[in-house]
């Protein structure tokens, strides 16, 4: 079991961490991949806020705060007042305060004037992104061409539904040095921020569940689907439409239909070579 941080007080790192993430490195990847990380990272909006993305050096970052309290934090608002107490050091007080939250994100990150927020060419921008044409002599579509549609998918907190864009893995900048941050991000609250890892002398790596705002009204479609840049490629970012590169110790979201297809297609391969 982690150590708990050595905190001097309650205060409003119980309730919520400012940190700064990794996006990704124009030293190893294209502006486009550059553009496609930053929209998918920075549209991750329901329990993490996002300032403006920022180069340091090679590598593409963005300031953010992750509204996720510490696990350790216990709250009683009994007696008509919000008092709070930690309970490892046992400081007792005031109900800290956290920042306050943006008002909920439009379905699709929509803006009033029809715009969306995204990134292109390393710069967050309002974009109108018109709707890809159908080719002339397209053949009618039969099926449903949304496989999630009715997949019974759920995140680490039992919601049901577009599992894979209600949680993402998150690198956070932070230097083998500060031990307090990093023990910090292992005292949140499970599952809403978990599975904290060291991949590196500057790197932490962490699971959040804060779903995607560019889910469509209906919590599944993505409003991006079929929308184009101004230079003409695809406004959905590709790190949306790659298969997760599962390690041996991973096993997806329960439920995913695109994971259990693919592991009976396996299965089906392996008789059939046997």
């Amino acid at each position: 079991m982690p150590e708990p941080p050595r905190c001097p007080s309650l205060g409003s790192h119980c309730r919520e961490l400012s940190v700064t993430l990794r996006i990704a490195d124009r030293a190893e990847d294209r502006q486009t991949f550059l553009d496609a990380a930053g929209t998918w990272l920075l549209g991750h909006t329901e329990h993490i806020t996002m300032d403006v993305p920022y180069f340091r050096g090679s590598t593409f970052v963005v300031d953010a705060v992750l509204h996720v309290p510490c696990k350790h934090l216990r709250e009683d608002g009994s007696d008509g007042h919000a008092s709070a107490r930690c309970a490892v050091h046992g400081f007792r007080g005031r109900s800290p305060r956290g920042s306050a939250r943006p008002q909920k994100a439009a379905p699709g990150f929509r803006r009033t004037d029809g715009k969306f927020d995204i990134v292109f060419k390393g710069k967050r921008r309002p974009l109108h992104l018109p709707v890809k044409r159908a080719a002339r002599r397209a053949l009618p579509v039969v099926q449903n061409d949304n496989p999630c549609l009715d997949a019974p998918c759920r995140t680490a907190d039992n919601r049901r539904g577009a599992a894979c864009c209600r949680d993402l893995t998150l690198e956070v900048l932070t230097p083998e040095c500060d031990g307090y941050m990093e023990a910090l991000l292992r005292a949140r609250k499970s599952p809403y921020l978990c599975k904290v890892s060291r991949e590196g002398p500057e790197i932490v790596e962490c699971e959040v569940i804060s779903a995607c705002g560019y889910l469509a009204d209906d919590g599944i479609h993505c409003a991006l689907h079929d929308r184009l840049l101004p230079n003409g490629r695809l406004a959905k970012p590709s790190i949306c439409m790659e298969w997760p590169d599962l390690g041996p110790d991973d096993t997806g979201h329960p439920g995913c239909v695109l994971l259990e297809t693919s592991r009976a297609g396996s299965a089906q391969h392996r008789t059939k070579s046997n």
